[in-house]
C-alpha cells in the first residue's frame, strides 16, 4: 500500500502542536463534589426562575472583566459573597469569573489561553486553573458565570457555571447558537456590536430548538451532538454606537423581541457601549436602571456590572509588575463603588415589589 505525502498541501500555516488535556481527565482530577453540584443547581434555578416570572428578585452578574490572578479572584469572591448573602432577597448575585478575552485583533486572551500573561500559552495549566477557582468560588456558596467564547473550552468548566454569556461579537455565530442549545445553564445573548438587538433575539430563537452538530465529548472524542433546545435564553442590551438602556430603549428591544415570540425582558449591561467604555459611568447607568426598576418595570430581569477590587485598569507590560487587583483588560469599578450600586439595585426591587403588592 502507497502512503501519500500531503505535508506540501496540509498544515501548512501550523507552527506546532501540542498534547490537551481531555476534560474527563481534569474533572477527575478536580471534581465537583455533592455540595459544589447544590450551589451550581441552586443558581442555574434561581435564574431560570426570575426569567420566567416565578421570581421578582434581579439577577446580577457583577465581576472582574476578566480573571487574570487567582488569589485576586478568590480575594473578590469572599467580599462579594458577603454582600450576596446580606441582599439575598433582592438579589440573585452571581460573580462573573471570565477566563476568555474576545479580541478585535490581537492581545491577551484570557486566563485559559495564556494564564502566565506572558505569550507561553500554557493552556493545560490554564484550564486545570480556571477549574480550580471556580471550585473554590463555589465552595463559598457563590454561584458563578462566564462567557462562552471558544467552542471546546465548555466541555472543562460547564458544569461548574450557573449563567453563560454569548457575546456581542458572538451571537450571530451560528455555531455559538448550537452551543447554547445544549448548554445546561441559562445564557444570555448580547445585542450586536451596532446595537442591533434584533440579532439577539434571533439568536434566543435558534438556541431554544434542537440542534445537531460536531463536537468533542468530555473523553476528547469527535462526536455528533443533539441537543434539546434551551428555553432559558434571554437578551443583553451592551449598547452599541449608542447607549440603549434608557427606558425608551427597553421598550423598544421588548416590542421586538415579542414580536419574534421571545419573552420581553431584558438584562442591560451597565459597561461596553451603555458607559461609553468610561467605567466610572457604570454607577450613573446603575442609577437610572434602578429608577426604572423602582419605577414598576418587571421586564428588566438582571444587570452586569464590571467590578474589580480596585477602580481603573492596566496593561500588560514585560518586566513591569502589575498593581494588584486592578483589571488588565477593560476598566472596572472598584468593589468600595460596587457595594452601593447594589445596595441602590436592591432598593429598587423592594420598590418595585412593593407597588405590586399594593
Amino acid at each position: 500500500m502507497t502512503t501519500h505525502d500531503t505535508t506540501r498541501i496540509d498544515d501548512l500555516r501550523i507552527k506546532a502542536v501540542r498534547p490537551l488535556i481531555t476534560p474527563a481527565l481534569l474533572a477527575e482530577r478536580l471534581p465537583a463534589d455533592t455540595a459544589t453540584q447544590a450551589v451550581v443547581e441552586a443558581g442555574r434555578a434561581a435564574i431560570s426562575r426570575v426569567l420566567h416570572g416565578e421570581d421578582d428578585r434581579l439577577i446580577v452578574i457583577v465581576g472582574p472583566c476578566s480573571i487574570h490572578d487567582h488569589d485576586q479572584a478568590l480575594d473578590y469572591a469572599y467580599r462579594l459573597k458577603a454582600q450576596a448573602d446580606a441582599l439575598a432577597a433582592d438579589l440573585v448575585v452571581v460573580m462573573r469569573v471570565y477566563f476568555e478575552k474576545p479580541r478585535t485583533t490581537v492581545g491577551w486572551k484570557g486566563y485559559i489561553n495564556d494564564p502566565r500573561l506572558d505569550g507561553s500559552f500554557a493552556i493545560n495549566e490554564g484550564l486545570e486553573g480556571a477549574r480550580r477557582l471556580l471550585l473554590e468560588i463555589l465552595a463559598l456558596g457563590l454561584p458563578v458565570a462566564t462567557e462562552f467564547l471558544d467552542l471546546l473550552s465548555p466541555q472543562y468548566i460547564s458544569d461548574l457555571v450557573s449563567w453563560g454569556a454569548i457575546g456581542a461579537r458572538t451571537t450571530e455565530s451560528q455555531t455559538h447558537r448550537q452551543l447554547a442549545s445544549g448548554l445546561s445553564c441559562p445564557v444570555g445573548f448580547k445585542n450586536g456590536t451596532d446595537g442591533s438587538v434584533r440579532v439577539a433575539a434571533d439568536a434566543i430563537v435558534a438556541a431554544s430548538a434542537p440542534h445537531a452538530f460536531m463536537g468533542m465529548t468530555k473523553m476528547g472524542q469527535a462526536a455528533i451532538f443533539e441537543t434539546r433546545g434551551n428555553d432559558d435564553c434571554h437578551a443583553i442590551l451592551r449598547g452599541g454606537r449608542l447607549p440603549n438602556y434608557k427606558a425608551p430603549d427597553v421598550d423598544a428591544a421588548c416590542t421586538l423581541l415579542a414580536g419574534q415570540g421571545v419573552r420581553p425582558q431584558v438584562m442591560i449591561d451597565l459597561s461596553h457601549g451603555n458607559s461609553g467604555k468610561d467605567a466610572r459611568r457604570q454607577v450613573d447607568v446603575a442609577a437610572d436602571v434602578a429608577g426604572q426598576i423602582a419605577g414598576g418595570d418587571a421586564r428588566i430581569v438582571g444587570v452586569m456590572i464590571e467590578s474589580h477590587l480596585e477602580e481603573g485598569r492596566q496593561d500588560i507590560v514585560p518586566g513591569r509588575l502589575l498593581r494588584p487587583g486592578v483589571s488588565v483588560t477593560d476598566a472596572c469599578i472598584g468593589f468600595a463603588q460596587t457595594v452601593p450600586v447594589l445596595e441602590d439595585l436592591a432598593r429598587a426591587v423592594r420598590t418595585r415589589r412593593g407597588a405590586a403588592a399594593g
